[in-house]
């Protein structure tokens, strides 16, 4: 037999459940612009039926509604999906960052940039070659071999500089890192315990999920959850997080690059002293920017060992001004004595002086103007002329050895001369310019190709937050909706418990008075 308030509990039921929807949509709106907040929505339930009999069978009727549970409303494919193409966009982005502070540091258009002072170069020697005679001539030749001498080793400090800041980008990415990694780890404890009773913590998931979202950008990463709601994370086979423990990641201690001329890092696990490499992601982009700044310091050490052995051979190969019957040449670049050589192996390739190896960075700083052609008078030691055909010196007008000096910048290897043609050299056989221009030309097509791999996942993953919001993001109608639908359930379940009220209130105080 029914409860004489089986009624009014019933009402109670509705009221609280409309109540417990009206609080849900208020929390909705609340965080509508909440990063990483997924909408939540309350799932009730038919509570359990009560007998009643009549006559002779038995009958259920329903004694009201329940909440079942809060969810949240997350589509995990979709994140699943947001957190690879997030990688790759943060790889993209670091790349592409970092080609565009190359092209700042090569910038041709800029009249004090190296491909300027190189031309200016070859124009000096051009003009010597037909007024050699003429001390402002010969004058303009070393000044402007000097100049394009400073501008080589300034243009390799710039870039020195960016694999600097590019490894602070990596130190600071650690640190974030271990950051997160920490505050996963609390959120994975607090989840534990808060889920204990079979309850879902929303919020806290939320935020561990938006701590996810900011470490797909900075490395590779796969996110498996246990069964009692926790994540696990692994990194290109290293298992970063499990459960409530974690591991470290830092960064070596600085390893001076004689090569290179700065301090190299190295990423470790702290607890295993293991090398960890992140797989993708910003992290990754950011070490490959490291690799691809060496490579260019390399290009600009080929264009300065180039220099100080094929040119310098060239210039020796000439005869100076200082007597009449002249003086044969000593080095342009580097010391006035000095035996400069390029040499090649099956796996490796370098440039002596006097037998002792260069490379890199050394390379450029041996890059200096011999001291002898900036003294007084220097200009009478460039080796401007040649000796005839008859075995005498030529006449102090000659710029015959200044025509070959001048072929090194726009000559393929076998147009030069017979002095330097057969030699081995670190720009190949292509000219001085080709070599420049194709090394911009490949930096100016990297950065266009990355620049495009930008654009295009930017695209992609407009789409998927797009997705993912269609699932998870608050709608303000589809909010006030609900509202309205719990509003109208609230007052509608109290006006019943009203009327109840009437009737057990009829009941009690104005049924069986008679007699009174």
């Amino acid at each position: 037999m029914l409860s004489t308030f089986h009624g009014l509990n019933t009402m109670v039921s509705g009221i609280q459940n409309n109540r417990v929807g009206l609080n849900t949509v208020g929390h909705n709106i609340s965080n509508s612009s909440t990063e990483g907040y997924s909408r939540q929505q309350v799932n009730s339930v038919a509570t359990r039926s009560q007998t009643i009999w009549s006559y002779s069978r038995a009958n259920q009727i329903g004694s009201g509604v329940g909440v079942y549970g809060i969810s949240r409303a997350r589509d995990i494919y979709a994140d699943r999906q947001y957190w690879k193409e997030n990688t790759n966009d943060g790889y993209y982005n670091a790349k592409a960052k970092n080609y565009s502070k190359l092209e700042t540091i090569f910038n041709d258009s800029d009249d004090n940039a190296l491909q300027d002072s190189m031309e200016k170069f070859y124009q000096a020697w051009v003009d010597c070659s037909t007024t050699a005679s003429t001390a402002s001539s010969r004058q303009n030749v070393i000044n402007a071999g000097y100049n394009f001498a400073e501008t080589l080793n300034a243009t390799a400090t710039q870039v020195q500089s960016q694999i600097e800041s590019v490894y602070g980008e990596i130190l600071l990415s650690v640190d974030n890192v271990n950051s997160i990694l920490d505050r996963v780890t609390v959120l994975n404890g607090q989840i534990l315990e808060q889920e204990a009773d079979g309850s879902s913590s929303n919020d806290l998931r939320d935020q561990r999920d938006l701590l996810v979202d900011q470490l797909s950008r900075i490395m590779h990463i796969s996110v498996n959850e246990t069964p009692n709601g926790m994540y696990n994370l692994v990194c290109n086979g290293t298992t970063l997080v499990n459960g409530t423990s974690k591991v470290t990641i830092t960064a070596s201690e600085p390893l001076n690059n004689k090569v290179y001329g700065v301090s190299d890092y190295t990423l470790l696990i702290k607890e295993s002293d293991v090398q960890f490499n992140p797989g993708n992601g910003e992290l990754y982009g950011q070490i490959q920017a490291v690799y691809e700044d060496k490579e260019y310091i390399d290009k600009l050490a080929n264009m300065a060992a180039f220099l100080l052995s094929t040119l310098n051979k060239q210039h020796k190969a000439g005869y100076t001004l200082e007597t009449e019957t002249g003086v044969q040449g000593k080095n342009f670049y580097g010391t006035a004595g000095a035996d400069y050589q390029w040499v090649t192996t099956s796996d490796d390739a370098y440039l002596t002086k006097d037998g002792t190896a260069l490379r890199g960075i050394n390379i450029i700083k041996e890059l200096t103007i011999n001291q002898d052609l900036t003294a007084t008078d220097g200009h009478k030691k460039l080796a401007t002329r040649s000796r005839g055909d008859d075995g005498n010196i030529n006449g102090v007008a000659d710029g015959s050895n200044a025509v070959w000096i001048s072929t090194l910048f726009n000559c393929v290897k076998k147009n030069t001369s017979s002095t330097v043609n057969g030699d081995t050299r670190s720009i190949g056989d292509e000219s001085f310019y080709s070599y420049y221009n194709t090394s911009m030309t490949t930096l100016g097509g990297a950065t266009e190709n990355m620049n495009n791999k930008v654009e295009f996942q930017s695209d992609l993953m407009t789409q998927i937050e797009n997705l993912r919001e269609s699932t998870s993001g608050v709608n303000w109608d589809e909010e006030l909706t609900n509202m309205i639908t719990f509003q109208q359930g609230y007052a509608a379940c109290s006006r019943c418990l009203t009327t109840m009220d009437e009737m057990l209130d009829r009941l009690i105080n104005s049924t069986g008075v008679v007699g009174r």
